[in-house]
């Protein structure tokens, strides 16, 4: 070392220096990494994503190529600070500390904090053009890591940390793809977003939490006289209309309106015709998961069906429309009452329905009511009670204040919900 020229010793140190960094660089960036884009870009046909992919199939073997390379590297800039001091400063005590001191500022600077922090900005570049380094260089160290890692695995078997063979990425859980999904609003338009975010939820929901009350069903008497029957038919808003016999919950057919638009527009309409239009009722539960029953109405061809609870009897219904409205939102509808939004007015209350869907109602006011129990706001405040309150009380659920406005055959008609945070309503009850 004595006989190579000062200026070649700290050329040599700069390269040293410098693949130190690379090798820290590489660490960083391949442990940062995104596996789920390299597997996408490998797919696409990027050899140095396929090569990145299958270093990270021996990650023991992948970190020790580079450990192994930087630590000889790092041993070497030391040993090599070390005759250049002494030959600057020849004989001097304080030679060797000097040359120690400005060998770790030059590692610290150039080895290891900044090749790490470009590393850990931009992996996703960086991994898959360094695996054409790493790849040909674990090839070479092979043996010698080999051999380091039966001692490393003999360690860990001591320690109980044993891993396993391999290494995939770990799977991403439903609320992680939903952080993603959040977190990628710069990237996904702000309604698509809400599509894939109401899909996640869509195997939580049930029929039971997207149907049409009963109370809320439009449908046909049987027995009605045939002149009250057309008068309902002229009016209807909907192609499929539930009929019943007698009791509103005895339904005995579905009716679809096209098949008596000839009848209708000639006037002979009877109870007779009507009958033979009449399409079996399709039944289903209340507690079917929406998933399941969207890909019953593919399978089947069908759009609609009535709900009912485990004794039989008629909950509401549902419609494919509903289903699809629940995934993507609202969309105009031929109903005047579906158009309405649900919106705070200037003084920071709104006047609903007590049959207003809790699900609705937290999606359109952002609020935050329990699902876990009734369905309606109109169930919410009886559970709360216990009881049917009086009009003019007030109470306070999940942060929500509300006043009963209107109460009528057991059931709370009109309640007005107030913001949270606004004043204005009596204390809770």
């Amino acid at each position: 070392m004595d006989e190579i020229p000062l200026p070649f010793q700290l050329l040599l140190l700069g390269c040293l220096l410098v693949c130190s960094g690379f090798f820290s660089m590489a660490e960083t960036a391949m442990m940062a990494s995104n596996r789920h884009r390299l597997r996408h870009l490998a797919q696409q046909g990027n050899r140095g994503a396929r090569l990145a992919l299958a270093l990270f199939s021996t990650t023991d073997k992948l970190l020790g190529v580079i450990l192994l390379g930087n630590t000889l590297i790092n041993a070497a800039a030391a040993m090599l600070t070390g005759y250049i001091a002494l030959a600057v400063f020849s004989a001097e005590k304080w030679a060797l500390e000097a040359g120690t001191l400005a060998i770790t500022f030059c590692l610290l600077v150039f080895s290891e904090i900044t090749p790490k922090v470009i590393g850990a900005t931009y992996p996703d570049w960086i991994t898959p053009r360094i695996s054409y380094v790493l790849t040909p260089l674990l090839r070479i160290a092979y043996p010698v890591i080999w051999f380091v890692n039966l001692f490393v695995v003999a360690l860990l078997k001591i320690l109980h940390l044993t891993p396993k063979a391999g290494h995939e990425s770990p799977k991403l859980s439903p609320e992680e793809l939903r952080s993603i999904v959040l977190e990628s609003s710069h990237f996904i338009p702000t309604q698509n977003q809400a599509i894939l975010l109401n899909l996640f939820d869509l195997a939580k929901v049930t029929i039971e939490d997207i149907m049409t009350p009963r109370a809320e069903i439009e449908a046909i008497n049987l027995d009605a006289p045939i002149e009250e029957i057309h008068a309902q038919l002229a009016t209807s808003y909907h192609t499929r209309v539930p009929v019943y016999s007698g009791d509103p919950g005895n339904v005995v057919g579905i009716l679809h309106q096209r098949r008596l638009l000839a009848a209708l527009v000639a006037g002979n309409l009877d109870h007779d015709e009507f009958k033979e239009n009449l399409g079996k009722p399709y039944f289903l539960p209340a507690a079917t998961p929406v998933y399941d029953q969207l890909r019953f109405f593919q399978e089947n061809r069908q759009r609609f069906g009535l709900v009912v609870d485990e004794y039989g009897e008629l909950l509401g219904l549902v419609t494919l429309e509903d289903i699809i409205e629940e995934m993507i939102g609202k969309f105009t509808t031929t109903v005047p009452e579906a158009n309405i939004d649900l919106a705070w007015d200037e003084a920071g209350s709104v006047t609903l329905d007590g049959g207003r869907s809790l699900r609705q109602i937290n999606r359109s006011l952002g609020l935050n009511l329990p699902l876990d129990g009734p369905k309606t706001l109109n169930g919410l405040v009886l559970e709360h009670f216990e009881d049917i309150p009086e009009s003019g009380i007030s109470l306070q659920i999940a942060g929500v204040r509300m006043e009963i406005l209107q109460v009528e055959d057991r059931r709370v008609k009109r309640i007005r919900l107030f913001h949270p945070g606004q004043d204005g309503i009596p204390d809770q009850t």
